[in-house]
């Protein structure tokens, strides 16, 4: 079972497949596991695309039914999930890599982009989650019941007060479209991105579709797309094109790849997302909203 380790920080992690990084970050908020590919995502890209790339995936810091823990950052949470998915990628020697990301993925990638634009070759944002104003105290009021007390109940060091303290600063603070970012920030982003737009309380259709827009070098799946299995079928194949779309153009472009075991040395040539402008193809999304969850 293997960890990645850093001070205190302890991240346990799987892979699967080989060739081109892939990392994945599974829904479930702070909760999020390896585990919740079964639990709460509409499928399981470990499984989908192992054939295609190399998938990495971790347990999130601090999630109560994972293996990874460490301190509570409070006046960074962000950064700090982040530090651990970029400290993981550092540790398996991964340089550019693609990131799908389902739920609080959606917040996590737009932050992996505005720390190291340089190695995020393409981005998939599968019902990511955002800021819905009616709502405003939702994600707070989610985590203060479903995630600080089991946390504090096995963390001796770790408080109700600093769960608050947690929470206010990661989400009541930031309480505006993705949390991690400004719409100036996403209209600035010239990685590729794909957006698979939900619209249940935590994962508002309006926001995915704003980041759709003000974003570049987007483009949308079709919508509904959780309803059905051949949807969802359609969405994991539009996916799988749009990743090995922006692989190959790596491929072509970049230097220092090692081939067979997926590793891509940190001092190899990192394609920018400038220079895959006009590679995908925008799309309108149809259907209604759907209700799942």
């Amino acid at each position: 079972m293997p960890f990645y380790e850093r001070g205190p920080v302890r991240i346990h992690y799987e892979e699967a497949g080989s060739g081109f990084p892939l990392l994945l970050i599974p829904g479930g908020g702070l909760n999020s596991t390896l585990a919740s590919w079964q639990t709460a995502s509409p499928f399981n890209p470990m499984e989908r695309y192992k054939k295609d790339f190399r998938c990495i995936c971790a347990d999130l810091r601090n999630a109560n039914p994972g293996q990874s823990s460490g301190p509570l950052e409070i006046d960074r949470p962000w950064d700090a999930y982040t530090d651990d998915q970029l400290g993981l990628m550092d540790h398996l020697g991964v340089g550019e890599f693609m990131v799908m990301g389902f739920c609080i993925g959606g917040p996590m990638i737009h932050n992996l982009i505005r720390r190291a634009p340089e190695r995020i070759v393409a981005a998939a944002m599968m019902q990511p989650s955002g800021f819905r104003p009616e709502m405003p105290d939702l994600f707070y009021q989610n985590n203060i019941k479903g995630w600080g007390p089991a946390l504090c109940a096995k963390r001796p060091d770790v408080s109700m007060d600093m769960v608050h303290d947690f929470l206010t600063s990661m989400y009541t603070n930031r309480a505006d479209f993705v949390f991690t970012v400004s719409r100036d920030f996403v209209r600035s982003i010239r990685t590729p991105l794909l957006i698979a737009p939900d619209d249940v309380p935590a994962h508002p259709y309006k926001v995915a579709m704003e980041v759709t827009s003000l974003a570049p070098n987007a483009e949308v799946t079709i919508y509904p797309w959780k309803d059905s299995q051949e949807h969802i079928d359609q969405v994991v194949e539009h996916a799988r094109r749009f990743l090995k779309a922006h692989e190959s153009i790596r491929r072509r472009k970049g230097e220092g790849v090692s081939g067979r075991d997926g590793r891509y040395p940190l001092g190899g040539r990192w394609l920018r997302g400038l220079d895959m402008l006009n590679a995908t193809r925008r799309r309108k999304p149809t259907g209604s909203t759907s209700a799942d969850a």
